[in-house]
């Protein structure tokens, strides 16, 4: 999805700044194809609009599972206590985010990191909003991901993924990378496909014991992919999934609850744990741009319909909490 301007940045983080003095925590402690696209999965063949990326370009998280017998159906227990995560593209702040997470029951956070971590300017602010948010208790877990790393696997471990594990600041590596917005999704899909997965495996396997998980669109369920499903073959590599289910309203054939029900069910059969994730950015004007975010309404407005997603997924073995993207959003709604 569109991410703030510059100018809009340095507002909604004046904002957080105030939020600190308002809740009292001290500085000291502290859409994208995916969610504009249509109830049905885009056809090959169909334009998707592409989704700004932040500077830094990364993504990450950690939840730990029980890989399931193939074959066999596992109940999901989520891996991590945690009810609530946020997305974090803007890590120059490390207090206000870390006030505005434990202020709003964040419980994880997930850190952009630049490629070539090691030796970039943005290492001594991840260090800082690491060491903040580990003093209040949150997770935080190396977020990145780009529609390219699918042509080139073992260049974005090289760049990306080994770079940020080396650091030993991450609970867990979060990975966005939407191959969707690839130009050869439109017309060679199915290949597209194959190299995403391909791409999972190669972090899988650096990884390692590192807990990875991906975000995925509601649609994915609608794509063949190895005699299944797509999303069902993105949980079969991964240790957790985010879906993005990007809705205003919870209920109603074209609510959060309903779009994101099939991923829920397949976490539950494959043992994999499952968020559901939530905008608040200004995506535009238009009905559909408009019905996909909480921005401009009230925390009182959001949570009423975040508590009726809970309530239809607390049951569920899968179910792993909400994934908040992101914080400049966030921030800027008010109660």
């Amino acid at each position: 999805m569109p991410r703030p301007t510059t100018a809009l940045r340095a507002v909604v983080m004046v904002s957080l700044v105030s939020l600190i003095g308002i809740i009292g925590v001290s500085a000291a402690a502290q859409a994208s194809a995916a969610q504009n696209g249509p109830k049905t999965a885009p056809a090959a063949g169909t334009a998707l609009p592409t989704r700004a990326k932040s500077p830094q370009g990364a993504k990450v998280t950690k939840v730990r599972r029980t890989r399931p017998v193939p074959g066999a159906a596992a109940a999901a227990t989520p891996a991590i206590p945690v009810a609530r995560a946020m997305y974090v593209w803007d890590t120059s702040d490390a207090q206000a985010v870390v006030a505005l997470a434990t202020s709003r029951g964040i419980g994880q956070l997930y850190a952009a990191v630049p490629a070539h971590v090691d030796s970039s300017p943005k290492l001594a602010e991840l260090r800082a909003l690491v060491t903040l948010a580990e003093a209040s208790g949150l997770r935080v877990d190396a977020l990145g991901g780009d529609p390219g790393w699918v042509d080139n696997p073992s260049a974005a471990v090289t760049s990306w993924l080994r770079p940020a594990l080396a650091t030993g600041l991450f609970t867990g590596v979060h990975v966005d990378i939407e191959p969707y917005n690839t130009p050869a999704w439109t017309k060679k899909r199915s290949t597209v496909v194959t190299k995403y997965l391909a791409t999972l495996d190669a972090f899988r396997a650096t990884a390692g014991s590192t807990p990875l998980e991906a975000d995925i669109p509601f649609w994915f369920n609608e794509i063949p992919a190895n005699r299944s499903t797509f999303d069902r073959e993105v949980m079969k590599r991964t240790d957790g999934v985010t879906v993005m289910a990007y809705r205003r309203l919870a209920s109603g054939v074209d609510g959060s609850i309903a779009l994101s029900a099939n991923e829920v069910r397949a976490g539950a059969e494959l043992g994999v744990p499952v968020r559901i994730g939530q905008e608040t950015n200004h995506l535009g004007d238009d009905p559909v741009s408009v019905k996909q975010s909480f921005y401009g309404g009230t925390m009182a407005q959001m949570e009423v319909q975040l508590d009726l997603v809970v309530g239809a997924y607390s049951g569920s073995p899968s179910f792993a909490g909400l994934a908040i993207h992101d914080a400049i959003g966030y921030a800027a709604i008010r109660d």
